[in-house]
């Protein structure tokens, strides 16, 4: 029974190690130098609770020989001046690397993109802009950037406080009503890295997850060139009949599909919908069986998000799921 409780309680302590969203699988300027913070404290932490336990165990060994005389008292003093000299030491320590390695969060040099952050109960819009601040594109809940070059993020807030936090890349910063913090990513390396709101934002704040996804130059002017075309034109027929139902329901009246009728804008821009890997900010998967129950019951799927319930037929909920599968 022991060595069951001692290895369930390893393999417990092992799935906090994933590295799906772990400040300790860092790739980027920013989150290596957390990560090396992080390491540094854990070590000192972890001698001085080596050296208080061996006191502690020596003391209780000792216990029966203790002495009141001269010299116990002078070193017990002395013990305790040592103590608190080594606290302070340590503490001041601790400061100044915290210090320095919050100065080195702020990376320097041009950035090669930049994007516009905005956050809203519960998802991701991102502005991608050119060197004169005209926007280009956007998309929603996935980030895609260059490998080894930086990219700023301006961040925005359309509602309430939200943070925004890719532990591989960066450490968390605040998005906040009314005002404009700027955060700079460098990814080291080509990857998927996950990111997560992290300031608590109401019911959904579990489901706003992000995507940051690292490209070498040459895919990521691919990407690009494609998100800032047009829509395609659907070649079936039941995706062409989904795309008069999309413009003919609210849909076009909340969503963007450039190239198309559709202009609204308190949704995200579903030009390209179909491309990216999940929908409702990294809740499901993209495939056309989930993006018909989203646009069949978002409010099943996910509770108190502001996409209403669309009066649709089968017919019509099949061909629109087809259509935004194309959008690509």
């Amino acid at each position: 029974m022991k060595s069951f409780c001692l290895t369930a309680l390893l393999f417990i302590t092992l799935a906090g190690c994933s590295s799906n969203q772990s400040a300790l699988n860092a790739h980027g300027h920013s989150a290596i130098a957390l990560q090396h913070l992080i390491i540094g404290m854990i070590v000192i932490c972890t001698v001085i609770w080596l050296i208080v336990t061996g006191f502690l165990a020596w003391t209780l060994i000792r216990r029966g020989e203790v002495r009141q005389d001269e010299v116990s008292t002078r070193i017990m003093t002395t013990s305790v001046k040592s103590a608190a000299t080594a606290t302070a030491v340590i503490v001041a320590g601790l400061t100044l690397a915290s210090f320095y390695t919050t100065r080195s969060l702020s990376i320097s040099g041009h950035p090669a993109v930049v994007v516009t952050v905005k956050a809203q109960q519960w998802w991701w819009q991102f502005i991608y802009k050119d060197q004169n601040d005209v926007t280009i594109f956007q998309t929603a809940n996935e980030l895609h950037v260059p490998v080894g070059e930086n990219v700023q993020l301006e961040l925005e807030s359309i509602d309430v406080i939200h943070s925004f936090w890719v532990p591989s890349l960066a450490g968390k910063l605040d998005l906040i009503p009314g005002r404009r913090n700027l955060l700079t990513l460098r990814a080291d390396r080509p990857g998927i890295y996950r990111g997560q709101c992290a300031e608590f934002c109401g019911l959904q704040h579990s489901h706003m997850a992000l995507l940051v996804i690292a490209q070498d130059e040459v895919d990521f002017q691919r990407w690009a060139a494609g998100q800032a075309a047009a829509a395609i034109e659907p070649t079936v027929e039941e995706a062409s009949a989904g795309k008069a139902v999309f413009n003919s329901k609210p849909c076009a009246a909340c969503h963007t599909v450039r190239g198309t009728p559709a202009v609204g804008t308190s949704g995200p821009d579903l030009t390209h919908v179909g491309g990216r890997q999940t929908i409702a900010a990294g809740l499901l998967q993209t495939t056309r069986g989930s993006l018909a129950a989203w646009i069949a019951d978002p409010q099943t799927v996910k509770p108190g998000n502001n996409m209403p319930t669309v009066p649709l037929t089968s017919d019509e909920l099949r061909q629109l799921a087809a259509y935004m599968e194309t959008l690509k």
